[in-house]
């Protein structure tokens, strides 16, 4: 069987602010067209900022449960559900991957799915009739342990497993304006510096960013919503072009830029990224 007819894709998507969920933007729009071009997909794996542990999880939960983890937004977004199934048995594969990849890796079989997972899941498979798992974030985890993370994933996407590096283009909570605020320069320049890097696979300079990219402390004070970007980028394949899926900037500084790998029949809100 010819194993490239069935790879699914691959997703960086900026989940920005909890209230992503019931403000969608440009970029929900945009990942809403993307979820209904998505054909054979058996599961979707989410690796979220918000799932952070000391060695390497995976969830393994027949029925996860929506997880607020936010505090202090409107009531309806408390209301929301996101009911999809698990998938235990390719939850299994995936640490199993893991294991024989060199992780400490454990099963975790009670949690539910955390707001990084399904919050885009609402706008890219708004009816949740695809099994999603997640595998957690460690505590020590860097660039190159994101990219060699997501590598390690990437055997699942030939059985049919969608793998969303769940995350943020820029992500400094201290700065926050209003929804609707003008763009700040700094996000706009961090941005654009990710998108060259992308565009060029340079992967060198990606897991170098804190160092070469303008703004990267500021636009990141901590790392752990840049590093599903590395995750994603380590799930593709060498001859796969990323393509960018547009998405605003809200707040003023949360750019929600987002990429795909191995996607086929893009929509207009899917553009190969320009060198």
């Amino acid at each position: 069987m010819n194993t490239t007819q069935l790879r699914a894709p691959v997703f960086f998507i900026s989940h920005g602010a909890p209230t992503f969920a019931l403000e969608p933007g440009l970029l929900g729009a945009n990942l809403r067209a993307l979820g209904q071009q998505l054909t054979g997909i058996k599961a979707v794996l989410v690796v979220s900022p918000h799932w952070q542990t000391r060695e390497l999880q995976v969830l393994t939960t027949p029925t996860p449960e929506t997880v607020h983890d936010f505090g202090g937004f409107p009531a309806a977004l408390y209301a929301l559900q996101y009911p999809a199934p698990g998938q235990p048995e390719l939850a299994l594969g995936a640490l199993q991957l893991l294991a024989q990849a060199g992780w400490s890796v454990s099963a975790e079989a009670h949690r539910g799915v955390d707001h990084g997972a399904w919050v885009p899941l609402f706008h890219l498979l708004p009816q949740a009739n695809v099994p999603v798992f997640q595998v957690s974030m460690p505590h020590h985890l860097d660039t190159a342990g994101a990219l060699a993370l997501g590598r390690a994933l990437a055997p699942l996407r030939d059985q049919g497993v969608l793998i969303v590096g769940s995350g943020s283009m820029t992500h400094n909570l201290y700065e926050l304006q209003r929804p609707a605020a003008p763009a700040v320069d700094y996000a706009v320049e961090f941005a654009h510096w990710v998108r060259q890097a992308v565009s060029r696979a340079d992967v060198a300079a990606l897991l170098d960013y804190r160092r070469l990219a303008p703004h990267a402390e500021r636009a990141h004070p901590t790392q752990e919503h840049f590093l599903p970007l590395l995750v994603a980028l380590g799930a593709s394949h060498e001859a796969e072009a990323a393509q960018v899926i547009t998405g605003d900037i809200t707040y003023g500084v949360l750019s929600m830029e987002s990429y795909g790998w191995g996607l086929r029949n893009a929509a207009s809100p899917v553009a190969e990224v320009a060198a």
